[in-house]
């Protein structure tokens, strides 16, 4: 083993000190009653949506929740209420009651609220949504789902445990994309898949920091608007610094899970749902460009390996990112297109690239190409496309967009299309691959046990570390 392994195990271990995260009494035992009586919401009602997280990606929700006329927004809640970035959505909703903590917007707003929106940082998803499915509230998250394995695998058992109506923010599983793919896999036209390349190449979210860094930024004074308590939720204590604000947090294992959980569930969502892939049984990192232990690498190639399931054939997925990681593409590919319906964050639009995001699929009889959130899939190459085009099935238009589709479920006439029991095991596909690009090894899995066999750090991250003290009740189901 050389120096760097030696150094990158003393980190993780040093980062799992009081790792196990055994039954510790519930803290809010009046709250958080388990008994499952969920609220429901008339059919001729709206919903009552309390938004958590308005600033940034979370206004961008908030504006489409509002857009859809489906919902009464009663509440509004953001560590940094006086932020530059929170008061577009705080002067639509005048008179609205604000709160910097959730849990204090639960004890007084609880009987007033039937659902939340949470737009907030990855490591933030997990306490937010546990304290809304206790108190028997619908959740709208953000993708991914949480920030590790464990944190998926226990919302994962609260849907089921509260019966609440959960939708998974990959707003693309409720356009075009969902759609067609589903219409073509079930005419027969998508099968016998074997290999599926994913990338996204593009500037967007990439930090150009030191890669020789050694620790983690100079203690920052909190700026007086911000409740940094919060903002940490379970996560062991940092301080402050602003790098780690702002959409900077995605870059910082502690915090965030990179570009494959920012933008996997945008391009791989159709494929992971109905190809039936589950978990991998192999990730296996091959290449790192400047990886280290605090943020992540500039580039990534991962590979993850999935079984056959019946008479499905085995899958391969290789995920590419970084500006100077471009996969080849097959003869005939043609142009690459970007969607035009991919949002904006903090009012900065994608720019065209190599290489736009999107994804190739192969099948042993046909070839793919498609893009992210809700683009289609073309045949290729053209020629080949021609000959099947007749006999291509008609593709059901969406009868609702992804925020209308969550609001419609809680009201009971729709059904979510990224509810946790679909999105979780997607989520956990991307935390297998973060590990693996943290660690810089390649992991096996054992998809029955729901454990890393090859690596006991590796597993024990699976967990990660304890939560802060305060924090501990949302890992009690």
């Amino acid at each position: 083993m050389n120096l760097e392994d030696n150094s990158r195990r003393s980190f993780l271990k040093q980062a799992l000190v009081a790792s196990a995260v055994t039954a510790i009494p519930s803290i809010r035992t009046s709250a958080l009653s388990s008994t499952p009586v969920v609220p429901r919401v008339s059919a001729s009602d709206k919903v009552n949506l309390a938004l958590v997280g308005i600033g940034n990606r979370g206004g961008e929700i908030a504006n489409e929740f509002i857009k859809t006329g489906l919902c009464n927004i009663v509440a509004l809640c953001d560590v940094d209420m006086g932020a530059k970035h929170t008061q577009e959505i705080i002067a639509k909703c005048p008179g609205v009651p604000q709160f910097q903590d959730y849990r204090q917007m639960f004890d007084k707003m609880g009987k007033k609220i039937d659902a939340i929106s949470a737009g907030v940082p990855d490591h933030a998803h997990f306490p937010v949504v546990m304290e809304a499915m206790m108190r028997k509230k619908h959740v709208y998250v953000e993708k991914p789902m949480a920030r590790t394995f464990n944190e998926v695998e226990l919302m994962m058992k609260g849907e089921k445990k509260y019966g609440v109506i959960t939708q998974m923010g990959n707003q693309g599983h409720s356009e075009a994309n969902y759609f067609q793919f589903k219409a073509w896999y079930e005419a027969g036209i998508i099968k016998d898949v074997t290999a599926v390349t994913a990338h996204m190449n593009n500037s967007r979210r990439w930090h150009s920091w030191n890669p020789r860094i050694s620790s983690f930024p100079a203690s920052e004074a909190v700026p007086s608007t911000l409740n940094w308590d919060v903002w940490l939720g379970v996560r062991s204590h940092h301080d402050y610094n602003h790098d780690y604000v702002g959409g900077q947090w995605r870059c910082w294992y502690d915090f965030g899970m990179g570009a494959l959980g920012d933008w996997g569930a945008h391009i791989l969502d159709t494929v992971h749902e109905f190809l039936d892939l589950g978990l991998p049984y192999e990730i296996n990192p091959t290449y790192l460009k400047d990886h280290n232990m605090f943020f992540f690498p500039m580039s990534s190639t991962i590979e993850f390996k999935f079984p056959s399931r019946g008479a499905l054939p085995p899958v391969d997925i290789t995920w590419y990112d970084g500006l100077d990681n471009i996969p080849a593409v097959p003869e005939g590919y043609g142009i690459s297109q970007l969607d035009p319906n991919i949002p904006t964050v903090a009012g900065g639009k994608i720019q065209p690239a190599k290489l736009n995001p999107g994804k190739e699929i192969y099948s042993k009889t046909l070839t793919f190409k498609g893009g992210s959130h809700g683009s289609t899939l073309s045949i290729i190459p053209e020629e080949r496309a021609k000959e099947i085009a007749p006999s291509l099935p008609e593709v059901p238009q969406s009868t609702s967009n992804h925020y209308a589709n969550f609001l419609l479920s809680c009201i009971g006439k729709e059904k979510p299309r990224s509810p946790f029991s679909i999105a979780g095991p997607l989520s956990q596909v991307f935390c297998l691959g973060v590990l693996a690009q943290w660690t810089g090894q390649r992991l096996l899995f054992d998809r029955a046990s729901k454990q890393i066999t090859n690596n006991p750090l590796a597993n024990q991250l699976l967990r990660g570390e304890a939560p802060r003290p305060g924090w501990e009740q949302y890992y009690n189901i």
